[in-house]
């Protein structure tokens, strides 16, 4: 795909905004997903995110969206509103070129939504203001639409209003973002750079690392490189998420993929680390990500102590899950060894449990 025919967008907001029914109507909407495979909040694949109704990790999806007889390929990367899991919207949002920003028509801007806005606004990504759940009896949206103008510039007659759930005007977000988010930059014949934002452990395919790849390109499964670690994988595969996983055999500058890298220890690889080619590899790191600092501590003992290998292998699975997990050895008298646990918040510390 051509680079002015890709965008890279993430959706910023506050917690119970419509941030994940919007992002199932865009899926809906391009046919990225069949009406089959179709589920409320389909991006928040694990258990506790739809038990709570929130989005607790970054997730990417890439949707083919037909605008004024073009195709451009747009990839969304779904981030949480909840502010105690603010470093996941940092790394989601250093890669995007920009922000479609969802405020609630009946509550107006909220003090998350301002945190993450102003992140997103450090790091100059374009903003795509809209005004949801129009539909509901309480709805205000010419006076949210005037504060969203106060704050940004952005004329309030400009800004989509729309209803996510029921699907209204939901078309006119995506070609706000193809007229106003610019095109990824990059050089597709540079030494590759991809940066890791996002990792899973996978027990077949070993640490799966997301990817959005700024110079370079990837073709097949060549021997790669960790800029930060040192360490050299042997991919098993790279491809596009669909959400699901889907093979490729290409991945080039200005996209957003995954690599399964066959690593089967979980410190060969870091969040925010730059991953190039064993051949040819860059020299010069990608910007990565500022270390979050934890508010709350906890002290986390296992039950018996034969269980301690067990809890610090769990853990060690976890950070790479998430990354703003802070952990530490400590001994108690009372319950033997275990660990100290940091966290962003009591939400943080209650999901980790």
């Amino acid at each position: 795909m051509n680079l002015d025919h890709i965008r890279n967008i993430s959706i910023i907001a506050h917690i119970d905004h419509g941030k994940s029914t919007l992002a199932d109507r865009l899926m809906q909407m391009t046919e990225t997903v069949t009406s089959r495979e179709m589920k409320a909040q389909l991006l928040d694949s694990m258990d506790l995110e739809r038990e709570k109704g929130v989005t607790i990790k970054a997730s990417a999806v890439r949707m083919i969206f037909k605008h004024e007889g073009q195709e451009y390929e747009i990839n969304l990367i779904d981030t949480p509103g909840h502010v105690d899991f603010s470093y996941e919207v940092h790394r989601a949002l250093q890669a995007c070129e920009g922000a479609v920003l969802v405020v609630d028509a009946s509550q107006g801007i909220q003090a998350q939504t301002m945190a993450h806005l102003f992140a997103a606004l450090e790091q100059d990504l374009a903003i795509v203001p809209v005004i949801n759940k129009i539909d509901l009896p309480a709805a205000i949206p010419d006076e949210v639409a005037e504060e969203v103008e106060n704050l940004l510039g952005t004329p309030a007659e400009d800004i989509p209003r729309i209803s996510a759930k029921d699907g209204l005007n939901v078309a006119e977000v995506l070609a706000q973002v193809v007229e106003q988010v610019p095109p990824p930059e990059g050089d597709v014949n540079a030494p590759l750079q991809a940066l890791v934002f996002d990792c899973h452990y996978d027990p077949y395919k070993g640490v799966i690392a997301y990817v959005r790849v700024f110079n370079g390109t990837i073709n097949g499964t060549p021997s790669l490189k960790s800029l930060v670690t040192g360490k050299s994988m042997e991919p098993l595969e790279i491809g596009v998420l669909t959400p699901a996983m889907l093979p490729t055999n290409q991945l080039h500058a200005g996209e957003v993929g995954y690599i399964a890298t066959g690593l089967k220890t979980l410190q060969d690889l870091d969040v925010g680390d730059t991953i190039t080619l064993a051949a040819n590899p860059a020299t010069e790191l990608l910007p990565g990500y500022q270390p979050m600092k934890p508010m709350v501590f906890a002290g986390l003992y296992p039950s018996s102590p034969d269980d301690y290998t067990d809890l610090r292998d769990a853990l060690e699975k976890l950070q790479l899950n998430d990354a703003a997990l802070v952990y530490e050895p400590e001994t108690s008298q009372a319950l033997g060894f275990g660990f100290r646990l940091g966290f962003l918040g009591l939400f943080h510390m209650e999901i980790i449990q």
